[in-house]
């Protein structure tokens, strides 16, 4: 069977960054599935399987198309039982729905603001002009303006990982003593600032750095196979 994952890149197509691919490159190497991943630009995505997704991740396993990462994550649980478990029963796929609400309320939204113009520069030319005038409208101000917002969100960015930071003191992972889906979901959007952008978020010693390096360590080192920045 054929697997693959198309993912979102920049102009270098060696360095996928969405942050919710990563999500799913975890999942998959969580389960020992093996996948081909297959970088898109922005403008690209439309057209990927004859149009079918508006968004990465997307899946294909097979003749089955899957895309967003919790959807895919749900599908590998269900489709491949018998590999170990993304979410360890029910109440850990209700952990993960909050988690994946906590991550896209919190930290993406700053995130974003934080390394908006490295996600750009890092970019094709007809990618930037699509993601300016997408992300303006969005923002209702220009890149500059929202970058400009960022300086103040960077600040303020490490204590929004105060509830992560705390639980670390009794668990290795938010798992317990390993990982599940759930920390892939917090994973993503780190490994997304780690490839796309050099600004520091959080400092030297903080027990979530730790946390983190040993996401990138897990499946063999499947975090690390794009270098930071």
């Amino acid at each position: 069977m054929t697997r693959t994952l198309y993912t979102l890149c920049g102009a270098d197509r060696s360095r996928p960054f969405s942050p919710h691919a990563w999500k799913t490159v975890l999942s998959l190497a969580h389960k020992g599935l093996d996948h081909q991943t297959m970088p898109v630009g922005f403008t690209q995505i439309p057209v990927i399987e004859n149009a079918a997704t508006k968004i990465v991740p997307l899946l294909r396993d097979g003749e089955q198309l899957i895309s967003d990462s919790f959807e895919i994550a749900l599908y590998l649980e269900k489709t491949y039982p018998d590999r170990p478990s993304l979410f360890g029963g029910e109440g850990g796929k209700a952990m993960a729905r909050f988690i994946e609400s906590w991550s896209l309320m919190t930290l993406h939204t700053s995130l974003v603001r934080i390394i908006l113009m490295d996600i750009h520069d890092s970019l094709e030319p007809v990618d930037q002009a699509y993601f300016r005038t997408a992300r303006e409208a969005r923002f209702g101000m220009s890149l500059e303006a929202v970058a400009e917002t960022g300086i103040e969100e960077q600040k303020s960015f490490a204590a929004k990982l105060e509830p992560l930071r705390t639980m670390l003191k009794k668990q290795p992972f938010i798992g317990g003593e390993t990982p599940l889906f759930a920390d892939y979901i917090v994973f993503g959007p780190l490994q997304w600032a780690r490839i796309v952008s050099t600004k520091r978020i959080l400092e030297p010693g903080d027990p979530v750095i730790e946390w983190f390096e040993r996401c990138l360590d897990l499946h063999d080192g499947a975090g690390r196979s794009v270098t930071a920045a």
